[in-house]
């Protein structure tokens, strides 16, 4: 069984820095998509950033430059560094994975990123 594992969210002001985590387990991700999306209230979740099995990034214009998308292949984890947090990357963030071989999607329980003005 597919469980998407993920930490981090929280509370933070204006300028300031939050870390999200998020590991995979229950199936072989080695050759997949690890993403972050993000939602807020009234809109549509929309991508943030992604990283493939070799390590190319890419990222919604909104956050390039602010945010860091990495992973660890051995323990199956992505993360993504927030800098500069500004009050509208308020949203409930989604770590997302795709598998390259099927391109099944599997999804994370959401965690909430408050940023106060």
């Amino acid at each position: 069984q597919v469980q998407l594992v993920e930490s981090g969210g929280g509370l933070v002001q204006a300028g300031g820095s939050l870390r999200l985590s998020c590991a995979a387990s229950g199936n072989d991700f080695s050759i997949s998509i690890m993403a972050w999306y993000r939602q807020s209230p009234g809109n549509q979740r929309e991508p943030v950033a992604a990283i493939n099995s070799g390590g190319s990034t890419n990222y919604a214009d909104s956050v390039k430059g602010r945010f860091t998308i990495s992973r660890d292949y051995a323990k199956n984890t992505v993360s993504l560094q927030m800098n500069n947090l500004k009050p509208e990357d308020t949203a409930v963030y989604y770590c997302n994975v795709r598998l390259v071989r099927n391109s099944v999607d599997y999804w994370g329980q959401g965690t909430q990123v408050t940023v106060s003005s």
